[in-house]
């Protein structure tokens, strides 16, 4: 089961209660499935609860069912069809068109006034022409339907709701789409999947926490490959200085730190600083090396010039 077809099993869970919300779910359905004209409404799935509740829907609000469909047991996708034409006319009436001419795709918004109305309206026109992605692959929310005018107006409505949809052409088809985590979540929640809209949330929190542990990571392992670094440079300048006899000469404290950070390479600086006598700062420390570091450097260009 994909994550899409988890999401459109919530939402068939959803109980059938107002009229007005039934009508308005099958008024989405309608616009977003297969076939949806005054000779035909024909509706193509391979996710059986929402088959089923096509059905309920249909039964409910117009008071008949579909003249065909595919059996309960048959393998593959389902098949919902009705051509009666005298229920074909009740259905065409029911969202204000006429049954004679041409259905003229556009959206009866007198039929989505209320809040809950619209929210039934986008969630029948996800279940028969929507999906969404695993949260673990993107984030992608989009509504498919042939007709463009409907694809104008579901922008719109979604507008009206506190959406800023984006719409785009497809293979003959119009998408109106979401690619904002946020936005699927709030609308997933909207339409009645909260449960797919927390696997969002949850999914996101767990990236968020990846991310910022590979950045640790990262940050840890640049930061001791410097340390590295800095420690080899530092152990050259005291070999030169051994080379040179000069580790005699230097002061006691200069002496002990070079000797301290040559028998300890593994150690931080921190770590050389607690193990002086009495223990200094850190910085304390790294002032100390830093002078040895400068006097090698001296000793160094001296020879070069000498060659």
């Amino acid at each position: 089961m994909s994550f899409s077809s988890d999401t459109k099993s919530e939402l068939c869970k959803a109980p059938l209660q107002k009229n007005c919300c039934v009508l308005a779910e099958l008024y989405g359905i309608l616009l977003y499935c297969r076939s949806f004209t005054p000779t035909e409404v024909r509706i193509i799935t391979e996710h059986r609860p929402f088959a089923a509740r096509v059905e309920k829907l249909m039964k409910k609000a117009a008071g008949f069912g579909f003249d065909s469909r595919s059996a309960d047991d048959a393998p593959g996708k389902r098949t919902l069809v009705l051509t009666d034409r005298e229920k074909l006319k009740k259905l065409s009436e029911m969202f204000g068109y006429d049954s004679l001419r041409s259905v003229a795709h556009h959206i009866d918004l007198g039929l989505l006034e209320e809040e809950c109305c619209r929210a039934s309206f986008i969630r029948g026109a996800f279940l028969a022409g929507g999906s969404v992605t695993a949260p673990s692959k993107g984030y992608h929310f989009e509504l498919i339907t042939g007709h463009y005018s409907v694809s104008r107006e579901v922008c719109a409505i979604l507008r009206e709701m506190g959406f800023a949809p984006g719409s785009t052409s497809r293979g003959g088809n119009y998408v109106t789409y979401f690619k904002q985590s946020e936005a699927i979540e709030d609308i997933l929640t909207t339409v009645g999947a909260p449960l797919a809209a927390m696997e969002i949330m949850g999914a996101k929190v767990e990236k968020e926490i990846s991310n910022s542990v590979n950045r640790r990571m990262n940050c840890d392992e640049a930061n001791l490959e410097k340390t590295v670094n800095a420690a080899q440079r530092q152990l050259r300048a005291i070999a030169i200085l051994e080379r040179k006899g000069a580790l005699d000469e230097l002061s006691d404290k200069l002496r002990e730190a070079a000797v301290l950070r040559r028998d300890n390479p593994e150690l931080t600086l921190q770590q050389l600083a607690a193990l002086t006598d009495p223990p200094v700062t850190k910085s304390c420390f790294n002032h100390r090396i830093r002078k040895l570091t400068e006097l090698a450097d001296q000793y160094a260009e001296k020879d070069q010039r000498e060659r």
